[in-house]
């Protein structure tokens, strides 16, 4: 059973519809980013867009990751009614989405 306890990074990789105007993607990522202020168990939030030179994107240009004490901590936030509220609104605007929950690792030299 993996242990439940430790960091968490919740990664978010995204492509927002091209209809959606730069204005509405500045918006959708603060409300993203006041998620942090309201929900207990977000650690920490941080975005970027994608400057990658190889060039395997598959097509998403931003990256959302948000840190958890724990996969508890990823599970309140995915339930919180401020997280379930946004992630309707902010969903609607994607053209597409992946999510993975990981647990970093450390490797010392």
């Amino acid at each position: 059973m993996e242990e439940t306890k430790g960091v968490v990074k919740h990664v978010l990789l995204a492509k927002f519809k091209d209809d959606v105007p730069l204005q509405k993607i500045d918006e959708l990522i603060q409300g993203y980013a006041d998620l942090v202020n309201h929900i207990q168990p977000m650690k920490s939030f941080q975005w970027g867009k994608d400057v990658s030179i190889e060039n395997l994107h598959q097509g998403f240009t931003h990256i959302f990751e948000s840190s958890f004490d724990s996969t508890e901590g990823v599970a309140e936030y995915v339930s919180h009614p401020k997280h379930v509220e946004f992630a309707n609104l902010f969903l609607g605007h994607l053209d597409k989405v992946l999510v993975i929950d990981y647990k970093p690792t450390t490797v010392r030299c």
